[in-house]
């Protein structure tokens, strides 16, 4: 049998990996600076989270959710205290597309409504309603088409007016960070007016959080960096470290009912065993402190180099915009440096996702690398 041929690959086969460092089947050293689009967020085989899953398969691995998992609630508690999402409820699932299909599709409960605003250059998945709400018509089926969608710009509050004037709304979702899009940010101003008619109107306001949550912004999650209270947080990636984990973050004021949303595999007792060692690492080593004082770090030595139009994004989620196509320069980093980084649909956009526990050295020498390379 063959493997269905959907990836582009490079030449690059890992075999075992410590902290930033991955290590080929040739015996070459790869600095990691984008952690498999963000989803290692605590370094590649931290001590601490290999302990916890161990201990946790000695145990029980795996059991559905028609039985009492405890190892769930512990998790809810530490995440909404680390957060400051306390009156916030959690549902867990297994990715971040999962996470935004639930959560539109609880936004449709809540309100009988079904048509959804997105935003130009987003991305959210590669499910049903998560796709439709995509900016990107090739990866979007005829059947995925069925959904109800309108794109806007961020920041033209008159386009938003004028859809949600409509009245047939069912939600708002959104980036505050893009991720895939090119580090794309909508004004404070905006996102806060965002809220305030969403609320008046009785839209559900989602923050898809799976890509900039958990400390990547330089605040627990990027919404924070501008005063809003969404109804629902999507998150996944640098959640598990690795290990496939998603889930919402439900306000209060929307209610649970029985069989109202389900999964076979969310919420499973390793699942929150990788879950929790993330959450303790984070906050003993102080990573989203770290990750707001390197991305200052970074933007300093950025500066210093002419080729760089802009730097995009906050904390340790962050872009560098040049004048020309990155393709190439990627390819040079990782054939010739031995460096990891990321595209964008921007394609000017070279994005730099390292796990949150790296240092100044390491961050010297990605730059070093860089300056060589252009």
């Amino acid at each position: 049998m063959e493997l269905f041929d959907v990836y582009p690959l490079y030449d690059v086969t890992p075999v075992k990996a410590q902290g930033i460092l991955v290590t080929d089947d040739k015996g070459v050293e790869y600095h990691d600076f984008y952690g498999g689009h963000a989803v290692i967020s605590i370094g590649h085989s931290h001590p601490h989270y290999i302990e916890r899953l161990s201990e946790q398969l000695k145990k029980i691995g795996f059991y559905s959710n028609s039985v009492i998992n405890p190892l769930q609630q512990e998790l809810a508690e530490k995440l909404g205290r680390m957060s400051q999402c306390e009156t916030y409820q959690l549902f867990l699932c297994n990715s971040g597309a999962e996470a935004n299909e639930n959560a539109l599709k609880l936004a449709s409960f809540h309100t009988g409504k079904s048509r959804i605003l997105a935003f130009t250059n987003s991305f959210h998945g590669r499910t049903s309603a998560a796709v439709a709400a995509t900016d990107n018509e090739s990866i979007n089926a005829p059947l995925n088409r069925q959904q109800k969608v309108s794109f806007l710009r961020f920041n033209d509050l008159q386009a938003f007016r004028k859809e949600v004037e409509k009245g047939d709304v069912c939600a708002v979702i959104l980036e505050c960070i893009q991720g895939v899009g090119g580090l794309d940010e909508p004004d404070t101003g905006f996102l806060q007016r965002v809220a305030a008619i969403c609320k008046e109107n009785g839209i559900v306001l989602i923050a898809d959080e799976v890509q900039s949550g958990y400390g990547r912004s330089g605040k627990f999650f990027a919404f924070q960096h501008h005063g809003i209270h969404p109804d629902i947080i999507s998150i996944a990636k640098g959640m598990g470290n690795g290990f496939p984990v998603g889930g919402i973050l439900i306000h209060e004021h929307l209610r649970p009912k029985h069989g109202l949303l389900g999964t076979t595999f969310g919420g499973n007792h390793l699942a929150c065993a990788a879950s929790l060692a993330v959450l303790e690492v984070i906050e003993k080593e102080g990573l989203v402190e770290n990750a707001a004082r390197l991305g200052t770090y970074f933007k300093q030595k950025a500066a210093a180099i002419p080729q760089v139009v802009q730097v995009k994004g906050r904390g340790l989620m962050l872009g560098l915009e040049f004048d020309f196509e990155v393709s190439d320069l990627r390819k040079r980093l990782i054939y010739k440096r031995h460096l990891f980084t990321g595209s964008a649909k921007n394609k000017y956009v070279l994005r730099i996702l390292p796990a949150l526990n790296i240092n100044e050295e390491a961050l010297d020498l990605f730059f070093d690398s860089l300056k060589a390379e252009l």
